[in-house]
């Protein structure tokens, strides 16, 4: 479902040529499709966000009108749960096809692939370790992480015995895209795509015009084009209100 990076270039240049507002070579192109995927990427986190605030309670029955789903679905190439160290140190990269790739946010802490942990704030957690009446009727605890209080560790997970878990710990992780390339070769001094080489955009197949306007306001600006730039920031405003209707 990923987007063709040579579609978007194509399509880039053609409404560049079209406004007459000058080329956008391939290095440039490069520079500016990254920006603009990543932007988008944080934004699913921030749409996310305000959906589940919006509508706490969704329903989850298969549609293709449904929102929080599809949010989840665009979501969903760039989550993994990986091993938290010692139970208390999260995760830093995710390797994909043998390239080291940032992780930008952390979810859910999961023990024994099963129970997912409670946040609670390490004030009201040592109130309850130190509550005989919560030890005694401790059974139905799901497990509880807060955050660590040593420099070198994230967090520290406790069982419904109070016990700190060090093992069998692991954390959803969502990396950021991997770097989009517009792979060329020159031939007689013309870029030429060369799709050995590409990569294409890891964004769900439907951010296609998004990327095209983010690109092309992007490339309004540093070629001080400020006509380019504003149509296409009129054309991605419009999608977006679109979008929310």
């Amino acid at each position: 479902m990923a987007v063709n990076v040579d579609t978007v270039y194509q399509r880039v240049l053609a409404l560049a040529n079209k406004e007459q507002r000058g080329y956008i070579t391939p290095q440039e192109f490069n520079l500016l499709a990254n920006q603009a995927q990543i932007s988008i990427f944080e934004q699913y986190f921030y749409d996310k966000n305000q959906r589940e605030r919006q509508e706490p309670d969704p329903d989850h029955h298969t549609s293709e009108t449904n929102i929080s789903r599809l949010m989840d679905e665009k979501l969903k190439p760039f989550a993994s749960f990986q091993t938290v160290t010692s139970g208390t140190t999260f995760p830093t990269t995710v390797t994909v096809s043998g390239v080291a790739l940032d992780i930008f946010q952390y979810g859910n802490i999961v023990v024994s692939n099963r129970f997912i942990c409670k946040y609670m704030e390490r004030t009201e957690l040592e109130t309850i370790l130190r509550s005989d009446r919560h030890m005694t009727y401790n059974y139905d605890w799901d497990p509880i992480w807060t955050d660590s209080m040593t420099g070198s560790e994230d967090i520290e997970v406790y069982g419904n015995q109070g016990q700190q878990l060090t093992s069998n710990i692991t954390v959803e992780c969502f990396r950021i895209p991997k770097p989009v390339n517009w792979g060329y070769v020159v031939v007689r001094g013309v870029a030429l795509f060369n799709s050995n080489v590409a990569v294409n955009f890891e964004l769900h197949r439907s951010e296609e015009d998004t990327l095209v306007n983010k690109i092309l306001e992007l490339a309004g600006i540093i070629m001080n084009k400020p006509g380019l730039a504003t149509l296409a920031g009129e054309k991605d405003k419009v999608e977006k209100q679109l979008q929310k209707i």
